[in-house]
C-alpha cells in the first residue's frame, strides 16, 4: 500500500512540472504562430551558393 503512495505522489508532481512547463512555454511566446508551419512545406526552398555536380570534377 505504501509504494501506491509513492507513485501516487510522483504522478502528480510530474504533473505538476508538466504543466509548469506549458505555461512556461505559452508565455514566453512559444504557441505564438499556429499558422505558418502549416503551410512552410508548400514554399520552395531557394538555393544560394554555386553547387558542382559530380560531373564536373
Amino acid at each position: 500500500m505504501t509504494i501506491l503512495y509513492f507513485l501516487i505522489g510522483i504522478s502528480i508532481l510530474m504533473a505538476i512540472i508538466f504543466l509548469g512547463a506549458f505555461f512556461w512555454a505559452s508565455s514566453s511566446g512559444q504557441h505564438d504562430d499556429v499558422h505558418t508551419p502549416g503551410v512552410r512545406i508548400l514554399f520552395d526552398d531557394d538555393v544560394t551558393g554555386n553547387k558542382k555536380s559530380d560531373k564536373d570534377h
